[in-house]
This record gives structure tokens, C-alpha cells and sequence, in this order.
């Protein structure tokens, strides 16, 4: 079989429920600015998140929220309940794949193969086919069943990225701290941006 190129495939991006609600949605908006295509999978207590921090209800609303024409372009959604769909499968293409939030359940049974939901179940496949699988996790404190999930997927080939943004670029508003972390995933996709200043560059 010849593979395409990584960056013709399209990238798994979910949406689960930790919270987190504005990286998800800024996320999806860049990859679509980059025009790149997204397979789009949001839990069902992924879009309770998404209801409750940014008064996104359902997948009408997301769309309006990071452009509606790029969205009908590049984006195909994914029901979480369909385990037999597309990303389900190492013979569907991807580019990689993003959990953006990634709630600590999500976490656990990725770690433990259980593969319960499509989410999981294209982060299993990921993890397969030696594909990225960035996980951007949102909890404090950490107990130690986190710390070992954690260093399980890291050992398996995942990059762990916690939403914890940086202050060395002062930010002013709650959106600067939010592009940091997008910035940074962007960054490990091979995505350019200019989202954030860059250590060292006094341009930014």
C-alpha cells in the first residue's frame, strides 16, 4: 500500500471532557486557518464542556465558532459512539492525532488499551502505526495513578503536553495564555504560527 505524505492525511483531533474548553476550540480554529484536514471527534461530556466554559452547545455552535466555511471545507466529525468509523482503523490514513482537552479517564484507558469509545480506540491506533499522539492534559493536583498513566503512554510513543502555559511572555489577557499552549502544540505538528513570542526573540 503507498502511503501519502503526513501532512496530505488528515489529523485526529478529540475533544474530551476535562477542562479546557477554550485550547480545543482555538486549536481547531488554527488547524483550520492552516488548512489542514481534521477528523473531528468530541465526547459526549466533551461538548457538556464545551457548553459549560464557552457556551458552545453542539456541533452547529463549534462550527460558528472557528469559521463555518473553513469548517464545512476541512473538518469531518466522527460520532465518539462509533467505534467502527474511519479512525478506528490503521488503514485509514492520519497525519497524527490531538486529544485537546484529554480528561484523566481518557488518559486511563488509553494507558490500559481498553479502547472503550472511538476517541480512545483512534488514540490506541495511534500509538500502533507509530503515529503523534499528543495528549494535552488539564488536572491539578496529580495523584500517582495520573503520574503512572502518564509515563505509560509516554513509553508507548504519546507526548504528554499539560495545559500549563508560561508568563515570560507577560500576558495580558486569559487568550495569551491560551495561545501558548496552542502554540505549543502546533509547534510538536509541524504547524507554523506566530501565536506566542519565542524565548530569545525579542520580535516575538
Amino acid at each position: 500500500m503507498t502511503r501519502a505524505p503526513a501532512h496530505e492525511a488528515p489529523l485526529v483531533l478529540a475533544i474530551t471532557g476535562a477542562s479546557g474548553a477554550p485550547y480545543g476550540i482555538r486549536l481547531l480554529e488554527q488547524l483550520l486557518v492552516a488548512e489542514r484536514r481534521i477528523s473531528l471527534i468530541v465526547s459526549s461530556h466533551g461538548f457538556r464542556l464545551l457548553a459549560t466554559e464557552s457556551e458552545v452547545k453542539d456541533q452547529a455552535g463549534l462550527r460558528a465558532a472557528v469559521g463555518a466555511r473553513r469548517f464545512d471545507r476541512f473538518v469531518t466529525v466522527f460520532d465518539d459512539g462509533d467505534r467502527g468509523a474511519a479512525p478506528a482503523s490503521g488503514s485509514s490514513l492520519a497525519g497524527g492525532m490531538v486529544i485537546c482537552p484529554c480528561s484523566m479517564g481518557t488518559l486511563a484507558s488509553i494507558a490500559a488499551g481498553t479502547s472503550r469509545s472511538l476517541v480512545e480506540r483512534a488514540a490506541d491506533v495511534a500509538l500502533k502505526e507509530r503515529r503523534p499522539l499528543l495528549m494535552v492534559t488539564r488536572e491539578t493536583p496529580l495523584s500517582l495513578i495520573h503520574l503512572e498513566n502518564m509515563r505509560r503512554v509516554t513509553l508507548a510513543g504519546a507526548v504528554v503536553m499539560p495545559a500549563a502555559p508560561g508568563f515570560y511572555h507577560r500576558p495580558e489577557r486569559v487568550s495569551d495564555l491560551v495561545d501558548f499552549i496552542v502554540a505549543r502544540v502546533l509547534d510538536h505538528l509541524g504547524v507554523p504560527n506566530t501565536l506566542a513570542p519565542r524565548w530569545g526573540n525579542a520580535e516575538g
